[in-house]
């Protein structure tokens, strides 16, 4: 039975000698690195348009790594915490710890204390850039965790208004934000600096870690990706080849960059697909990028108006956003000409009705792991699009469907999903047994994800054989939410599963088991909410927005496990769909 392969032309080799600065910001040649406009903007900060081109970008990040060396001496082998929302200055960081040799481990700005705390601890953080907003948090996880003090902890500040000609790349005088460092202060202390580090070089640079990218798995805690510089820069090459975007005799309508495009980031840095698929991919591929600090709708579409965005990466929820929006119609929507959803599946119907909406636009989508460096497929502007399909392997990809038996599958067989590419990470750091389950012998990694493929090439995805839940395009562990619900007091066993939810993709719902003593208490409908409402700020006050029991709370007698422990999930989604039909039967009775 086959391996598929992709059907797209093969780029040039990966380097091994780069890290992802010297790839991105000083390669200059590279045949696969798009032409740009003369003066064209790589960031735009969206509120004040605040915009760097790539000769500032190189001075900044320049400034910061010396002034953090100064100031921290962290280097090669150390690890850099960044929690912040999307900020113009946020890429600027990470590359400046590149410079330096420094691992970068993005975190979610949303996570509570504890959540930080963990990440910070499991990814030996010694430094924290935040932002002003999510101050308060990073200052407690700091405490708690114990590594470093505040004197290690850098506020990102709002951007600095242009410079005028006098004042070089940078003013004079830089505002400040309280008594802890900004980013504002590096700028200033490695102006006056001379280089003081030795920038990593070798042949084998590549293979160094880039980042710690934290992903949720079926036994609890996030884990840390360990994804190399060599990884993130085939994703930059495997985009352009899998696109043909430096292919200049392609109709412009079928190019995907053109000179002059623009991308929005409105989608968070600390998530794989952001940071990977649309920070470094388009600025690679000749697009500017418009950073959004986070998703607001109505700031959401004047961003796209404002700026004649024609690349816009979201994920399902955002499209249900947009075609049900009762205004759409006010905002000019025309300037799109690249619309790509992903981290959640796309049902056929948001699709068409997506594409009816944006008629000038390529609509489609794309499929990738956090594992995998965001990338496994992508739909082709050159073909017409096929609903329902993730899209054609990327470039240099190998893939196997291994079904059930053990055997590899043929076209149109689905199994379990396995790929083999230079975009695989490599592997879950200081988690040997997770490592040795999902990266496995020959370099393969086992998605999880139920798949098929046609002999057209196209990719589809059936279902997760894994039990995580993805609550708008975010990964959330049922085991997590089960092990802190046992965690209260009134809480005898748990588990929670995923349902379908219109808007999110799906939401946790908990299945409870209530000690003796509450249990008699729950018997009074009243009480029984109040309990549940405990339960639920239980979860709320302690866990990061996504993973809240927003599919609510069903208190039962016995969670159904098989004879070796295992949660008997089917069991309880089959009780949970019969809950839904009930009520919808309910409903049309009353009709």
């Amino acid at each position: 039975m086959p391996e598929f392969h992709s059907h797209n032309i093969q780029p040039h080799p990966y380097p091994s000698d780069h890290t992802v600065p010297q790839f991105l910001l000083d390669e200059a040649t590279h045949p696969l690195r798009a032409s740009r406009l003369p003066g064209s903007r790589w960031l735009i900060d969206d509120a004040t348009g605040r915009a760097y081109g790539l000769d500032e970008i190189r001075e900044r990040v320049e400034r910061i790594a010396r002034a953090v060396k100064a100031r921290w001496g962290v280097g090669p082998g150390d690890t850099v915490c960044l929690c912040s929302e999307n900020h113009i200055d946020y890429p600027i960081v990470i590359w400046a710890m590149h410079r330096l040799g420094c691992t970068v481990s993005p975190a979610n700005p949303s996570y509570t204390a504890g959540e930080l705390e963990y990440q910070l601890k499991e990814s030996r953080s010694k430094l924290l850039f935040t932002s002003a907003s999510s101050l308060p948090v990073a200052l407690a996880a700091m405490i708690q965790a114990q590594q470093f003090g505040p004197n290690e902890v850098i506020v990102f500040s709002p951007p600095a208004p242009a410079p005028t000609k006098s004042e070089g790349c940078f003013p004079a005088i830089l505002p400040r934000d309280g008594n802890l460092p900004t980013i504002y202060d590096l700028v200033q202390q490695g102006w006056r600096l001379c280089k003081n580090y030795a920038e990593p070089h070798g042949p084998n640079i590549g293979n160094n870690v880039a980042f710690l990218g934290f992903s949720s798995g079926t036994t609890g805690l996030p884990k840390a990706v360990a994804i190399t510089h060599r990884s993130v820069i085939s994703v930059m090459m495997e985009l352009a080849a899998h696109t043909r975007n430096n292919d200049i005799t392609l109709p412009e309508k079928h190019r995907w960059i053109r000179p002059g495009d623009v991308g929005l980031a409105v989608l968070p840095f600390y998530h794989i697909y952001g940071l990977i698929g649309i920070l470094h991919a388009l600025l690679f591929n000749g697009c500017g990028v418009v950073v959004m600090p986070q998703f607001n709708p109505q700031t959401f579409l004047e961003t796209i108006a404002k700026h004649r965005i024609t690349h816009l990466p979201v994920v399902p929820p955002i499209v249900v956003f947009l075609v049900n929006h009762p205004s759409i119609k006010n905002y000019d929507l025309s300037s799109l000409h690249y619309v790509v959803s992903s981290a959640a599946p796309l049902s056929k119907e948001l699709a068409h009705r997506l594409r009816a909406l944006i008629p000038s636009a390529h609509v489609g989508q794309g499929y990738g792991l956090t594992e995998a460096t965001t990338l496994i497929s992508v739909f082709e502007l050159s073909k017409d699009p096929v609903d329902g399909s993730v899209g054609t392997l990327a470039p240099d990809t190998v893939a196997r469907i291994i079904k059930p038996d053990g055997q590899m599958a043929d076209y149109g067989e689905s199994g379990e999903l396995w790929i083999k590419g230079p975009q695989v990470a490599l592997g879950y750091a200081n988690n040997k047994k997770a490592t040795e389950q999902t990266f496995v012998t020959g370099g393969w990694l086992r998605t999880g994800d139920e798949a098929y493929m046609t002999k057209e090439g196209n990719l589809y995805i059936v279902d997760r054989l894994k039990e995580l839940i993805k609550v708008s395009g975010f990964q959330v562990a049922p085991a997590e939410l089960e092990g802190h619900l046992l965690n209260h007091p009134s809480v005898r066993d748990a588990a929670i599963i995923g349902i379908l939810h219109e808007r999110k993709g799906e939401v946790p719902l908990a299945f409870v088991v209530l000690k003796s003593a509450v249990a008699k208490r729950a018997a009074s409908g009243a009480e029984a909410q109040v309990i549940k409402q405990e339960l639920r700020k239980w979860v709320s006050d302690n866990k990061v927005r996504y993973k809240r029991l927003e599919g609510g709370i069903e208190f039962v007698d016995v969670i159904p496990k098989n004879a070796s422990g295992k949660i008997l999930r089917r069991i309880l989604k089959e009780r949970a769909k019969a809950r839904d039909m009930g009520k919808d039967a309910k409903v049309q009775a009353r009709l």
